[in-house]
């Protein structure tokens, strides 16, 4: 043992020789490779992008994307330029019209964009403001008080994105123009007519080496934040016209109540405690604040922020500033009116938002945006200001509308009554089945996976559907849950109710994230959640409530992608040995026309899930290499919300209506 270990030692010092013997030869040659680079890299290896070549190399770094959702963004970004002259009291009618080709033109009547030199560039303004990044009248230097762009980038942004743009300018009874080409100048700015009109007209073709998914604008998209923007800004007046199709379509909005007609417009199809809407507005150190608020009969409050008029989706210090004075106001109000007495509990925020339409929109000289998604208000000044100014003209309105003021108290106090019958319902709940992870329902058939990434949870309608589903998944990432029948219509129910159905507690439980205030998507146990139902009237209402359900309860899901729709077929069409699975009757006809005339082929329509076998439903509707998913968006929340209110809700005459107006688009499969 010893000759050999005396032999191993010499082995490895042997070894240990030659590496210091090989490390000392690599570090030479290291050194003679660094000299060598050092003397070839020079200034002359700098690349530097002039003008707006940054842009068109990274145009995410500006715009998101080069999806629908940045090509859209380029019109909102010459839109925000035409508001900001509304802002300033100069612009009072706006027309944004989608032309033949896809391309646009954005009209307004404001001061025109500056012709005159530009003292830093030598050139006139216009052309800076379109050429140059970061010019503009939005950055200190009195052109505006308040701006609506986010970035202060827009003009120059759009031209670098565009593969051509055209800006006319009318002002001093001259008609000036200037073109550009993928940003860079074709024509220098020149005086092309004369005009009694003033204003600024922007022209661009978006460039499709930039935008490959698409260049064709959705009308729909347009329309809806053209609405909003009409709503923001009171008195103004916004046209969008489509000029693509034989039949222009054109729509046209002016407010003069603004957002005291946007809370009109959310509550329209809900029943109202009182009749007009709520309005307050005031100022302090240059930041307006306007609010307008209304409550409804209903459980579910729509509490919408806005920053010079950008949509602030995930808050910020201003909603937080409304949501504390508002319980804050209210609690004080009811103890003095008598309502709530000394023993009282204080009605919660969540007691006094439920049924609330409410709105707030702030302007601020200097907004600072936070959050993942840039659109959360982060000055946290705004919080105070808009605490203070609220709390002093609601205390004011309530005072003076001690009617108005009692419906509003009662309505918390229902709702806190609500509340604590949940919490007792949620509490025995748990005692009695454990709403808890880990304690899973047992009727999942759970995946062997724990990375929520790649975990899909598949809810079925039916005993025998789930059945197939869970022989034919994959069971390493795919779990079933099978649903019995149609779930509670959460849009009519309380949450006492809701807690005390049994399919509802076994999807909160499956997804572990818990619901409502205690709702925290990061437990998520699966990042795809799958509707899965069959293709008919039942399934289709199935789907309907299930979706009701995740938007009122689970939206953080909705928002974050996670939830879809699976796409089972239709038919199966088997001819010989090829089989072959189609999802409409038009696919059905389209594919019978490619088949050769005999044999004949044998049709079979599925009526619903069970009837497949559990190797059809894998191969048809659950493998992710075949099958079809739709996912659930929610591009617009105020439409979702009065489309389930009208839908699952209530009121019948909006229902009606709805029902009346559709009918003829309608279609059944026989």
């Amino acid at each position: 043992m010893s000759e050999e270990n005396n032999q191993n030692a010499r082995q490895t010092e042997q070894t240990e020789n030659e590496e210091v013997v090989i490390t000392e030869e690599e570090k030479r040659q290291k050194e003679a490779e660094l000299k060598h680079l050092a003397e070839d890299y020079d200034a002359s290896q700098i690349q530097v992008l002039e003008g707006l070549e940054a842009v068109r190399k990274r145009p995410g770094m500006y715009i998101g994307s080069t999806s629908e959702t940045g090509l859209h963004h380029l019109v909102w970004e010459i839109v925000d330029n035409s508001i900001d002259e509304a802002l300033a009291g100069f612009a009072h009618h706006i027309e944004v019209t989608i032309e033949p080709g896809n391309y646009i033109t954005v009209t307004d009547d404001g001061r025109g964009i500056p012709v005159d030199i530009q003292s830093n560039t030598g050139r006139p303004a216009v052309e800076t403001v379109f050429t140059i990044l970061h010019a503009g009248g939005k950055f200190g230097g009195g052109g505006y008080k308040v701006s609506g762009g986010l970035h202060g980038v827009g003009a120059s942004v759009v031209n670098a994105l565009s593969e051509w743009l055209t800006v006319q300018v009318h002002k001093n009874g001259h008609i000036y123009q200037q073109e550009f080409r993928k940003g860079a100048i074709v024509k220098d700015l020149e005086k092309v007519g004369q005009t009694d009109k003033h204003g600024t007209v922007v022209k661009f073709q978006p460039d499709p080496d930039i935008f490959t998914d698409t260049i064709e604008y959705n009308f729909d998209t347009l329309n809806r934040r053209i609405r909003e923007l009409a709503f923001l800004n009171k008195g103004l007046r916004i046209s969008l016209m489509d000029n693509r199709e034989d039949e222009p379509r054109s729509v046209h909005y002016h407010y003069e109540g603004g957002i005291k007609e946007y809370v009109s417009y959310i509550n329209k199809n809900k029943e109202t405690l009182f009749d007009e809407p709520i309005y307050l507005e005031g100022e302090q150190d240059d930041i307006e604040v306007e609010v307008a608020m209304q409550y409804t009969d209903g459980f579910h409050s729509n509490i919408l922020s806005f920053a010079n008029n950008i949509h602030t989706f995930e808050g910020g210090m201003h909603e937080s500033g409304i949501k504390s004075a508002l319980t804050r106001t209210i609690n004080d109000y009811a103890r003095t009116a008598k309502i709530l007495k000394d023993n009282d509990s204080n009605l919660s925020g969540e007691d006094v938002r439920e049924g609330l339409g409410l709105i707030v929109s702030v302007r601020h000289p200097d907004p600072q945006f936070e959050g993942q998604t840039k659109m959360k208000l982060g000055n946290s000044e705004v919080r105070t200001i808009v605490d203070r100014l609220f709390s002093e003209h609601f205390e004011k309105f309530l005072l003076e509308n001690p009617t108005i003021g009692r419906k509003i108290v009662d309505k918390g106090l229902v709702a806190s009554k609500a509340r604590m019958a949940a919490k007792r319902a949620r509490d025995m709940t748990r005692k009695k089945s454990g709403l808890e992870i880990s304690n899973l329902p047992g009727k999942l058939a759970d995946c062997t996976s724990r990375v929520p990434d790649e975990s899909e949870l598949f809810i079925v309608e039916g005993n025998s559907a789930g059945g197939s589903a869970k022989q034919g998944r994959s069971r390493h990432f795919q779990a079933i849950l099978p649903i019995r029948g149609k779930i509670l219509n959460v849009e009519k129910a309380s949450m006492d109710r809701i807690l005390a159905n049994e399919e509802i507690r076994s999807l909160f439980t499956a997804m572990g994230t818990g619901w409502e205030n205690e709702f925290d998507i990061e437990k998520a146990r699966y990042h795809k959640l799958v509707i899965m139902t069959d293709a008919d009237v039942d399934g289709a209402h199935i789907r309907a409530l299930l979706l009701t359900l995740i938007y009122r309860y689970m939206r953080p899901i909705l928002d974050a992608g996670y939830v879809y729709i699976a796409v089972p077929p239709l038919y199966q069409v088997r001819q010989g040995k090829k089989v072959h699975y189609v999802n409409s009757d038009k696919e059905l006809d389209e594919y019978l026309s490619t088949l050769a005339p005999s044999p004949k082929p044998a049709i079979q329509r599925y009526k619903g899930l069970g009837e497949m076998d559990a190797e059809q439903l894998w191969e048809t509707t659950m493998d992710p290499e075949h099958r079809t998913l739709l996912q659930v968006q929610v591009e617009d929340a105020v439409e979702a919300d009065q489309i389930i209110d009208m839908l699952m809700g209530d009121r019948v005459g909006p229902r009606r209506d709805f029902i009346e107006e559709n009918a003829t688009y309608a279609t059944i499969d026989l």
